[in-house]
Parts: C-alpha cells; structure tokens; sequence
C-alpha cells in the first residue's frame, strides 16, 4: 500500500501538470484557430509537463520508480519529448512557414522564438548525446555534465519562452508551472552536484 507521502507527491504532479493543460484546453483563444495550430500548441504544453517529470524521474524522485526503472521511463520520455517539439515546430510549419524559417534563422521580431529556438536545439543535443554516449566513450562524470547543462538550456529556454507568449495557457497558471519547474531542475542539479562532490571526497 503507498504511503500518504507517495499518495501526495503524484497528487501534487498531478495536479501541476493537468491543470495548466485543462486552462488551455478552456481557452477562449483558441476560438477560430485551426487545429493544426491548436494541435501545436498543445503538443507545447505536454513537451512541459514532461520537462517537469523528467528531472524527477532522473534524480529518483518519484515513488515507485527509484534507480533503473526511474531511468528507463526517463528514457521512454526523452524520446516522447523530442518528438512533441518535432509536432509543435511541425504543427507551426504548416500554419506559418515564414514565421518558422525566421525563428530558426534567429531573425524572428518575436523575443520569445528566439528562446524556443535555442530549448528545441538543446532538446535535440540532449537526446543525441544520450543516443551515442556509449559511442563517444564518454566517462560518467562527463556525461553527467553534458546532459544535466543542456537540460538547463533546455528548462531556461522553455520558461522565458513560455512566459513571454501571450497564448492559451493561464497568465497565473503558467507562472506557477515555470515556477515549479525551475525550482525541481534546481532542485536535481543540486543534488548531482553535491553527489558528484561526495565522490571525489571518498
């Protein structure tokens, strides 16, 4: 039987991912836009809510899924992250293609495309560094810092994204989503580094 620690932690997950999705899923809006562009924009969101789970799974944070198995969805998330940003570039491709090309160019008027811009790439590096780890013989200590600094580009380029669209998701929601997801891949840096720190000393 879960403990009530366990019991609140995935309700509190819970909470924190489904209700800025069901916000923007009300969102006036979203009247008269095209689903394809609706379809973008909610394959956005999700790519956050994953964003919020992912440092958790990594850190074994998540009752139930300590060490490999926290890893292994981690995994399976990582996958399922990439190809939600290739359905929200995708999705704004179709509805806009100029818009996109000038966002990718780094030549967008909009400040906000820039910083999604740069999370998508560090998405991208992310999951080809995971991809050819073993191939590029890279020690633990250095994987561990490639892939934990390219998850903060990714986490900072998402919120200052997110928080610099005036879209579906609630004003207050969406603030407190960026809040909580700042402070969880805070949260995991600091411990690996002070794990990494203990090592060393031992």
């Amino acid at each position: 039987m879960p403990s009530i620690r366990a019991v609140l932690i995935w309700a509190a997950l819970a909470v924190a991912v489904c209700v800025p999705i069901a916000i923007a899923a009300w969102s006036p809006l979203l009247a008269w836009r095209e689903p394809v562009y609706i379809g973008a924009g909610f394959a956005g969101i999700v790519a956050m809510a994953l964003l919020l789970i992912q440092p958790l799974l990594a850190g074994g944070h998540l009752p139930g899924l300590p060490g490999r198995p926290g890893r292994q969805v981690h995994r399976w998330f990582g996958i399922a992250l990439v190809l939600l940003v290739m359905a929200h570039v995708g999705g704004l491709w179709v509805t806009s293609a100029p818009d996109v090309i000038d966002a990718l160019l780094f030549a967008s008027p909009t400040p906000f495309s820039v910083w999604g811009v740069v999370a998508m790439w560090a998405v991208f590096a992310a999951a080809l560094l995971a991809l050819f780890r073993k191939s590029l013989r890279l020690s633990p200590a250095v994987w561990r810092i490639g892939h934990t600094g390219l998850a903060v580009v990714i986490v900072v380029g998402t919120v200052v994204h997110a928080l610099l669209i005036e879209g579906a998701m609630g004003v207050v929601s969406k603030a407190l989503f960026c809040l909580a997801l700042a402070v969880v891949m805070t949260k995991v840096v600091m411990d690996l580094a002070i794990g990494a720190l203990k090592r060393r000393r031992r």
